[in-house]
């Protein structure tokens, strides 16, 4: 089956439900509305028995990124992958960094908010780069743990583009990476690169990619089956971990998980080519500035309107996401589309100078390079969450 290059828009809609259950997980049961009592006290217990499970959507955002990071990288070469991932990233995270920095500055919260305090404007500045991680600066938002998996994973990934992407490559990449989750214990200097806990959704989402471009084959089966079998294990870890005062069965998240793996071979497949709801391209564009800002601004929020109104905290929530899902399309519309392309441009092709020395690097008569036929392409917008990630 050839693999298509038009806009898939089903992952465009399953990144955004992915990036919802997040928040709603978050903004109902990882903080204290009141600064006494869990927000989940104000739930019913029926919510809170299905908002616990929230988190795994930052395991479905992985596997999303496996798939959407080998569509993206396939024939681009290292700098074009470059060009690509920081465009589609950086701007909205910068907009998202600063603009949940001026909510911490100006509206301060303490009591029941799991997050730091006391950030310098040193400590800002490296949470822009995204390697808040491995310099040991504390996050802005703790959300942004996600983008490190992210970072090594685009690391990983680009050095196979830079050996050449084949599908016998990427499938022993995947065979080797996951091999290795297996036997690298955590906190060894290699689980940094190998990050155990996590490896099975990114190779299920390049095994996904595969079987969408070459088919479904015996080797690919086997590899889509093991990276599931070996998820199963690594969200029963996930979920016996979970503390939120009440039982947590496994059962529902070994389910969840597993869902997710059926929706993605349904993509995988092509069942859902014919797609042409326009609103999941809108749906895929907001989901990454909505991820990155619900937190600690949808803490604030549901804060200040609780102790202002007393209103019912699931409407609270709900009128927070909503809100979010705006600053979202703002973000995305004021900062993203115009800011990602030039950056996209700068990094694939450098500063164009003219015979006078200025720079043209952004204007119309610019070259685009190996970029220009791949601005737009499904890995622009369709990219992870990484992005995704709770």
């Amino acid at each position: 089956m050839a693999a298509t290059k038009d806009r898939l828009l089903a992952l465009d809609g399953l990144r955004l439900l992915c990036a919802l259950v997040v928040a709603a997980h978050h903004l109902g049961m990882a903080w204290s509305v009141d600064g006494v009592r869990p927000t989940s006290t104000h739930l019913p217990q029926a919510v809170n028995s299905v908002l616990i499970y929230g988190n795994l959507g930052v395991e479905v955002f992985f596997m999303i990124s496996g798939f959407v990071i080998c569509m993206s990288g396939w024939d681009r070469s290292p700098r074009a992958f470059l060009a690509s991932r920081a465009g589609r990233l950086y701007p909205a995270f910068w907009a998202c960094v600063l603009i949940t920095t001026a909510v911490m500055t100006w509206f301060p919260l303490t009591e029941g908010i799991p997050l730091p305090h006391g950030l310098t404007g040193g400590d800002v500045a490296v949470n822009l780069t995204m390697l808040a991680a491995p310099l040991n600066v504390p996050y802005v938002d703790t959300i942004y743990w996600t983008l490190w998996y992210e970072l090594r994973f685009y690391l990983l990934f680009m050095v196979m583009i830079a050996l050449g992407l084949t599908r016998g490559r990427v499938l022993a990449l995947g065979v080797g990476w996951l091999a290795a989750s297996v036997v690298v214990p955590a906190g060894v200097p290699l689980a940094e690169l190998v990050m155990p806990q996590y490896a099975p959704y990114f190779v299920a989402g390049m095994t996904f990619y595969l079987i969408r471009r070459h088919g479904m084959t015996l080797p690919l089966g086997l590899l889509l089956a093991a990276s599931w079998v070996l998820s199963l294990v690594r969200v029963r870890e996930r979920v016996l971990i979970a503390n939120p005062g009440f039982a947590v069965p496994v059962g529902p998240g070994l389910l969840i998980i597993t869902l997710g793996f059926a929706v993605l071979l349904v993509i995988a497949l092509g069942h859902t080519d014919r797609w042409s709801w326009r609103w999941l391209a809108v749906a895929g564009a907001v989901s990454y500035p909505f991820y990155l800002l619900h937190p600690r601004i949808g803490y604030t929020m549901i804060r200040y309107a609780y102790d202002r109104t007393g209103l019912p905290v699931p409407l609270l929530v709900a009128g927070a996401i909503l809100v979010l899902l705006v600053a979202a399309w703002l973000v995305h519309r004021l900062v993203e589309r115009p800011l990602g392309p030039a950056l996209r441009r700068l990094i694939a092709t450098g500063p164009v100078r003219s015979p006078a020395g200025v720079s043209m690097a952004d204007g119309p008569g610019a070259p685009v390079g190996a970029l220009g036929s791949r601005v737009g392409a499904p890995g622009e917008e369709s990219g992870a969450v990484g992005r995704a990630h709770g």
